[in-house]
């Protein structure tokens, strides 16, 4: 394992604090992690879009898609970037806002009590094996520091709110991002 956790932050991301947080339900426990998609434009990678997104500083003027997004008030708590850069938004122990209306095993509200995890990436194309690295040494750190949080504890967008989203997607490789995880907790 190659990520720490430090109060709440990976020792090796780049920190871009975001505004886009509040605190958790008093005892609360931190028990699933959610695994999104995102790309600013759609389908386009590199870029400030998302730091912006999620620091509330993105120009509406830059890209006719931004008008449609850049009032959202969102963030993760960590992005995953196409070349492996990672970038932590959010304390794991404040609540981001990545997974909206959504529901895990009965439980609403998923923000309250889950960690999400963002890929550069679309529904339409498959993620990097720098990206899948990254992310599973990250969900190794995440295991060690909260865990409450499983392999069946972690999921993806598509899964809490289904019929809403559709992410990481058809092409994100659960079968392998699996065994990974399996073969380093053995």
């Amino acid at each position: 394992m190659h990520d720490l956790i430090e109060n709440g932050w990976l020792t090796s991301a780049r920190i871009v604090p975001s505004p886009n947080f509040d605190a958790r339900p008093v005892g609360m426990a931190i028990d699933l992690l959610v695994i999104h998609n995102i790309s600013l434009p759609p389908g386009q990678f590199g870029g400030p879009w998302i730091d912006a997104l999620f620091t509330n500083r993105l120009d509406a003027q830059a890209h006719p898609y931004f008008e449609t997004v850049h009032a959202m008030k969102v963030s993760a708590h960590v992005l995953i970037r196409r070349e492996g850069e990672v970038v932590q938004y959010v304390s794991f122990e404040q609540r981001a806002w990545h997974a909206g209306v959504s529901e895990f095993q009965g439980r609403s509200r998923c923000n309250d009590f889950s960690i999400g995890i963002e890929l550069e990436g679309s529904d339409n194309q498959g993620f990097e094996d720098v990206q899948y690295r990254h992310l599973i040494d990250i969900s190794q750190a995440i295991m060690h520091a909260y865990p409450e949080i499983s392999p069946a504890r972690i999921t993806g967008h598509e899964h809490i709110a289904p019929g809403r989203k559709t992410d990481p997607g058809p092409f994100f490789d659960w079968t392998y991002y699996r065994a990974q995880l399996s073969l380093l907790q053995a």
